[in-house]
């Protein structure tokens, strides 16, 4: 594959965004037997990371109308990850959320839970860059950009702030343990 060094797939905001989207997905992997602390720790680090560099992204067009990505993430991978945070966030893991679809058939907050909002977004972020990953060309570089952008705009990206807020309580509540 030739690399052009002018292409935007190439550009330092991609690839900081591919660099952070695939140590956020490491560290979800990683996250059986951590501390509740640690995890949080380290958390409500990378998401706000994640958040500015998909926002420095600019729009991209889909050069292949036939491009569909490939899912790399299987219903076990996403139900390990999923179920290693519950287990980490106990208690924690389920808090209310005023910014989901259903909200507007809601009179009242809906529950949800840290662990499925982590895990959606490792869905998105771990297909993105495996598909960058095996892309044979630059395009089909671009149109992995241009799904996991769109992707951002939405649907994970509304989920990273929703789930930073409920992580930035636990993180910061009035108890010592969290």
């Amino acid at each position: 594959m030739k690399q052009e060094k002018n292409s935007p797939v190439y550009g330092r905001d991609v690839m900081e965004l591919v660099t952070v989207a695939v140590e956020y997905c490491a560290f979800l992997e990683g996250a059986e037997g951590k501390s509740r602390m640690e995890f949080v720790d380290t958390i409500v680090k990378i998401l706000p990371l994640l958040y500015l560099k998909a926002t420095l992204l600019p729009k991209y067009e889909m050069l292949d109308d036939d491009y569909y990505p490939e899912d790399f993430v299987t219903e076990d991978n996403y139900n390990i990850v999923r179920a290693n945070i519950s287990m980490l966030m106990e208690e924690k893991d389920d808090y209310l959320d005023v910014f989901m679809e259903d909200m507007k058939y809601s009179e009242s907050p809906i529950l949800t839970t840290v662990s499925e909002n982590l895990a959606d977004i490792y869905q998105e972020l771990k297909n993105f860059a495996m598909n960058y990953k095996h892309a044979v060309d630059e395009v089909s570089m671009m149109n992995a950009l241009s799904v996991v952008k769109e992707e951002f705009q939405y649907s994970w990206g509304q989920k990273l702030v929703n789930v930073q807020r409920a992580l930035h309580e636990v993180r910061y509540s009035e108890t010592d343990e969290y």
